[in-house]
């Protein structure tokens, strides 16, 4: 059980647009990179649940847009197996903004996250106000 844990569904990959659910000021992202991807050449890389990725404001306040931030995806679109076998999937792709150590920049988040990443960023579970 112990390889089944860390792997699961990878829905996000580079380019594409994720809703910033805390309030940070930004409002969307679009995911430029993913730290620690390792995957085959020419591969887009792809991240999922709990990963951290980097973005570029689109749509925010005026000082947050066009700047490059960390995120921790909490929801994605694309459904993921639990070890349990439950499937989840929710209806949006949405993502917190953090500092690369993942300390959340914003003191709400708004709708749930997922557990996955709850279990992965302890500041992130703290200022959750639903995990599912």
């Amino acid at each position: 059980m112990k390889g089944l844990a860390g792997r699961q569904t990878r829905g996000i990959q580079t380019g594409t647009r994720l809703d910033v659910v805390d309030n940070s000021g930004a409002r969307t992202i679009e995911v430029i990179a993913v730290p620690g991807y390792k995957g085959v050449a020419r591969r887009y890389p792809s991240a999922g649940v709990g990963d951290l990725v980097m973005g570029t404001v689109r749509r925010g306040t005026p000082q947050m847009r066009r700047q490059i931030v960390h995120a921790v995806i909490i929801r994605q679109k694309r459904p993921m197996r639990r070890a349990d076998g439950t499937m989840v999937f929710f209806e949006d792709n949405a993502a917190v903004v953090t500092t690369e150590t993942g300390e959340t920049k914003g003191t709400d988040i708004k709708g749930p996250v997922a557990k996955e990443a709850a279990e992965r960023w302890p500041r992130v579970a703290a200022t959750a106000s639903t995990i599912l």
